[in-house]
């Protein structure tokens, strides 16, 4: 029904009955009521239907349908569009033609729901820009109310910077385009993003087209990484690389720029294709080493603060963007190995030394142990020959002990001046990394900065007592701690050893002597001078067997004299010529005998 049949009057009114109190006049009151029903829209409940608002307040729209009582609306429903006035047409939704008050119940989020999928997947088929109400935030970005369905705004398409407050744009009516829908499942996906990132391209090509190295530009701090800071020079992003950022050593950007702050660039370098632009911001200021103290010298103390460290050395910071090196060997007097962790650590205040200065090439090396003096300018008389220290083991080689006794002062102590008696095959088996060892000075090689030293000679040579008691022929019981290619080693008495070669290691019975097995051995053999005592237990029982063999023949000797005494003791007579026979007879058996 039109808007002019609802408004135009009844051609057969009875004004005359109505002005005497008759309204009806000759047409009945079923009559009038249906002229007044045809009058109104026909509506159905669940239908969506077109309305006009007529009226709105901060809670409510009322909204004619053409029905016979207006309906009531919240506002809460109209949040997408904060825009809406009085005479705007929209949809609504019957909910019901009249509740318990008699009043018409309309939706108009409903009536946007009923008709969102068409309308959705319009939007995206068209590319058209829609408009939502943002309600809440949700893992990874936004939910947004779109025609009455709840899309999903992802964080990375709020806007085309970071979002660092996503609380911010909670319960804000903005501008979408639909990028993505799942039928299956009912999904819409929706970007704010899309609709800026078409002009800020074109605003890019044309920024881009004006660059030209060396050019200085205003930017704004858009985001920072750990590798560098992210500018917006105004439509378009360029990068600061860490090491762009200052003269100095910087261990993060921010301890340069903040967030949103205002700065001058310079453009060292862009890419037309990929549209990189990498900018500088220490080229602005001067190169510190220009700005160096001209009267700064070789030899000069200066004070710095340590920014790197690795095994080699520490490099120090002596003014912003400027660095010297102390490498590891300028730590200490000291000449064993040591790492540069072992004296410093980043951020340490230290004194050093200038070593070197190049100007030119921008290079410094520094020393701190030149701020002390060199022990070894007066070696002689603080560590004369014959002295005795105590100094503590830093490194062990197979053939002696390298000990510190003081930094800077090293020395060797020889495998064979640990110990008067034992046999050492290794310097672990007497001491150990770290242990203090009492010392005495042998000999001083100051070309080489090194010390012979001596443990032993701490105490008197036993082995002058040794040769009264070890003497070659003696005797002494001993055990066989180890055997070895070319005999065995025995254990002596007094802590002392002594070797005995494998034929002199046979016992008695024949069998050979073994490991831990406790004999009688004899000294054929002292050497004071090599430390050296060959034994043998062979040569006892060999000895003794020759010693009872001899004793054997002394007494046949013996014998055969005394079965000769009898006939030398008989009186002398006349010799006849039987007994010059008898005589010979005899001394032939004596010769016999012997």
């Amino acid at each position: 029904m039109t808007e002019e049949l609802k408004n135009s009057p009844i051609e057969d009114f009875d004004w005359e009955a109505y002005e005497n109190g008759d309204a009806q006049g000759e047409k009945t009151r079923e009559e009038l009521t249906k002229t007044y029903d045809e009058s109104l829209n026909t509506v159905k409940d669940k239908d969506v239907i077109e309305g006009t608002i007529i009226a709105l307040n901060k809670r409510e729209a009322v909204v004619n349908i053409g029905y016979k009582s207006d309906g009531i609306i919240p506002m809460n429903e109209f949040r997408y569009n904060p825009d809406i006035k009085v005479g705007d047409t929209v949809e609504v939704f019957i909910e019901n033609q009249e509740d318990k008050k008699g009043q018409l119940i309309l939706s108009h989020r409903k009536a946007r729901a009923a008709r969102s999928w068409e309308r959705i997947n319009e939007a995206l088929e068209k590319d058209e820009i829609i408009k939502g109400y943002i309600k809440c935030r949700t893992k990874g970005g936004m939910i947004v109310d779109v025609f009455g369905i709840e899309a999903f705004l992802p964080g990375s398409q709020i806007d085309v910077r970071p979002i660092r407050d996503y609380d911010m744009f909670v319960g804000k009516t903005m501008e979408f385009k639909v990028v993505k829908i799942n039928q299956e499942y009912k999904n819409v996906v929706v970007s704010h993003k899309a609709l800026i990132e078409v002009e800020l391209e074109q605003q890019k090509r044309e920024i881009i087209a004006k660059l030209e190295k060396g050019q200085v530009l205003e930017g704004t701090v858009k985001n920072i990484t750990s590798y560098g800071v992210f500018i917006d020079l105004g439509g378009v992003d360029g990068l600061i690389h860490i090491t762009d950022l200052s003269w100095g050593r910087v261990t993060h950007p921010e301890e340069v720029v903040q967030l949103d702050q205002k700065l001058n660039v310079v453009i060292l370098d862009f890419d037309d294709e990929k549209k990189r632009i990498a900018l500088g911001l220490k080229q602005l200021m001067p190169h510190p080493w220009d700005a160096l103290d001209s009267e700064l010298k070789v030899g000069d103390k200066v004070k710095g603060r340590v920014v790197v460290m690795a095994d080699y050395g520490a490099f120090v910071e002596i003014a912003p963007g400027v660095e010297g090196l102390i490498h590891v060997s300028e730590m200490s007097w000291s000449q064993h190995l040591r790492s540069a962790q072992d004296f410093m650590k980043v951020g340490d205040e230290i004194e050093a030394v200038i070593l070197t200065l190049d100007r030119e090439d921008r290079k410094m090396s520094l020393g701190i142990k030149q701020l002390k003096a060199d022990p070894w300018e007066n070696i002689e008389t603080k560590y004369p020959v014959g002295s005795q220290h105590t100094a503590k083991v830093r490194n062990f080689t197979n053939f002696g002990v390298f000990v510190e006794i003081e930094e800077g002062v090293d020395g060797l102590i020889h495998i064979s001046d640990l110990s008067w008696t034992k046999r050492i095959k290794h310097p672990n088996e007497f001491t150990q990394i770290g242990a203090d060892i009492q010392v005495q000075v042998l000999e001083i090689d100051k070309e080489n900065r090194r010390l012979s030293l001596g443990h032993k000679q701490l105490e008197e040579n036993p082995w002058d007592v040794f040769e009264t008691i070890f003497t070659p022929g003696s005797v002494h019981e001993g055990t066989i701690v180890e055997m070895v290619e070319k005999g065995a080693v025995v254990a002596l008495p007094y802590g002392v050893e002594g070797f005995a070669t494998p034929k002199h290691l046979q016992k008695e019975d024949g069998t050979q002597a073994k490991v831990d097995e406790k004999l009688d051995f004899k000294v054929i053999e002292f050497n004071k001078d090599s430390k050296r005592i060959i034994l043998s237990h062979s040569r006892i029982h060999e000895d003794a067997t020759k010693a009872e063999r001899n004793e054997q023949r002394k007494a046949k000797r013996a014998a055969k004299r005394e079965e000769a005494a009898p006939m030398l003791n008989q009186p002398v007579e006349r010799a006849t010529l039987g007994d010059l026979e008898a005589l010979a007879a005899l001394k032939e058996q004596l010769s016999q005998g012997k």
